[in-house]
């Protein structure tokens, strides 16, 4: 394997891993400390994607995929004070959440790679980012998505509370899905500055 793509699936691992173990951790009432490293994953894959392109980017993602249901089972077999430290649902939501946003980010980079350096990679990280969530916290914390494991009670997620403690009404989890997802947002801006110069050193002339 390439040695920048080795470093990207090794890089991809990496943010697997700090993820899932940070995510048990509570920043503040609405956010856990995973919020502030999973975003770098998008960074990774726009990075292999322009790098090396589209193909290598998918084997990037599936690589952090392939960890990630790893860290789901190894959670699973943990007993904490409450039941397994990772659910079906939580297991389910994160590894269809991951798989889908990161391969729609590498698909929407690849068709604006032509463009302005900085488009691509925000248009695809803001794209990916909001499927990401989108697509987790619902299937982890909906209620309506209760068939999939019965078992596990989740019905404080759907606790109704002011939105961030300040909007209109709405379900727990649409808050903490919501600041999941303005973190998101303001890290994918943040990281065009180190998209820009890592690919600025590793291609020897600037990004595109």
């Amino acid at each position: 394997m390439n040695r920048g793509i080795l470093s990207g699936v090794i890089a991809m691992a990496a943010i697997v891993v700090a993820s899932n173990i940070l995510v048990q951790f509570l920043f503040g009432n609405w956010l856990t400390w995973g919020a502030f490293t999973y975003p770098f994953a998008f960074l990774v894959t726009d990075l292999m994607n322009r790098l090396y392109g589209a193909p290598a980017a998918r084997k990037v993602v599936l690589a952090g995929f392939v960890v990630g249901i790893a860290c789901s089972f190894v959670g699973t077999q943990i007993i904490g004070e409450f039941g397994p430290l990772v659910t079906l649902r939580i297991a389910l939501g994160s590894g269809t959440a991951f798989l889908i946003a990161q391969l729609t980010d590498v698909l929407v980079f690849d068709r604006m790679r032509a463009g302005t350096w900085w488009r691509a990679p925000l248009v695809s990280s803001l794209v990916g980012s909001s499927l990401d969530t989108a697509i987790f916290f619902s299937i982890a914390f909906s209620a309506s998505l209760s068939f999939i494991e019965p078992a596990n009670d989740v019905s404080w997620a759907g606790d109704i509370l002011p939105i961030l403690g300040v909007g209109p009404a709405a379900p727990l989890w649409v808050s903490l899905g919501f600041a999941d997802w303005l973190v998101k947002l303001g890290l994918a801006m943040i990281a065009l500055v180190p998209f820009r110069v890592l690919v600025s050193r590793l291609n020897g002339s600037p990004a595109t």
